[in-house]
């Protein structure tokens, strides 16, 4: 990785920037807050209503309007469904393609300087849906409370949500917690949207998981030693998927461009 990237003023940074999308929910931005909220989630039970999964955003918003047909007692328009692999991926290949002209101004002895806070801002952004991938109410309609038939008798209060992923983090993790849990070697990915929608997947599949540890009391005050373990593990699958991804956009940076066929 290029070193200013690796230096304190561009961690503080991404540690800033990481926030940011939450930032913009402000009530003083409706508009603004209303266009990228769908971004943050993707709600798995109606999302997997199109499919496979389509790669590009456009080609979902059909897929869903599609899916609604035959489905039209559920709210299947993309504000409702989530966006959110897609809104990572653009990110990404923002950050691809800030790298690439980092690359290019190098090579040529030119101020990089521009382009390496592009850089940063771009890895901070993504940070932040990466993070809420991991996060497996991000997932799904059970965002926070259980809705529909509950056998198992998990909470419908408004509260898991946020009592997972800020209350319990902030009283009972540290980094020096998760830092051990991350794999020492950053990897390539193969495909990249393929890679992310399986990363989601699998944090689809501890939604249960989350709800039974709430219901054994996991995450509050000083949690259980099931809880902690639970949000350390999510936490280092943040961590290393972020890590990977930007590893990746500089790696594959290098790569060169396809030719250009304009159409027609």
């Amino acid at each position: 990785m290029p070193e200013f990237l690796r230096s304190k003023e561009a961690l503080d940074a991404l540690e800033y920037y990481g926030p940011e999308p939450d930032r913009w929910k402000s009530p003083g931005e409706p508009e603004l807050n209303a266009a990228q909220s769908p971004d943050h989630f993707l709600d798995m039970e109606y999302g997997d209503l199109v499919g496979e999964y389509p790669r590009r955003r456009y080609d979902f918003v059909r897929a869903l309007a599609f899916a609604q047909k035959s489905h039209p007692d559920l709210p299947l328009s993309p504000e409702k469904v989530g966006l959110q692999p897609y809104q990572t991926v653009e990110v990404w290949e923002r950050l691809k393609s800030a790298m690439r002209d980092y690359r290019k101004l190098k090579a040529e002895h030119k101020d990089t300087k521009p382009v390496e806070n592009e850089i940063v801002f771009l890895a901070g952004w993504l940070g932040h849906y990466v993070a809420d991938g991991s996060q497996p109410l991000h997932t799904t309609i059970q965002y926070n409370g259980w809705t529909g038939p509950n056998p198992n008798g998990y909470t419908t209060e408004h509260k898991i949500h946020a009592l997972f992923e800020s209350t319990n983090v902030s009283a009972n993790i540290k980094a020096a917690d998760v830092a051990p849990l991350i794999p020492a070697k950053p990897v390539v990915l193969g495909d990249v949207f393929t890679d992310y929608m399986n990363y989601l997947r699998h944090s689809n599949s501890l939604v249960e998981k989350t709800y039974q540890l709430e219901k054994a009391g996991g995450f509050a005050g000083a949690g259980t030693p099931g809880g902690k373990k639970f949000t350390e593990e999510r936490l280092a699958a943040g961590a290393t998927e972020l890590r990977d991804m930007i590893y990746s956009a500089w790696v594959k940076s290098a790569d060169p461009l396809p030719a250009y066929h304009p159409e027609g």
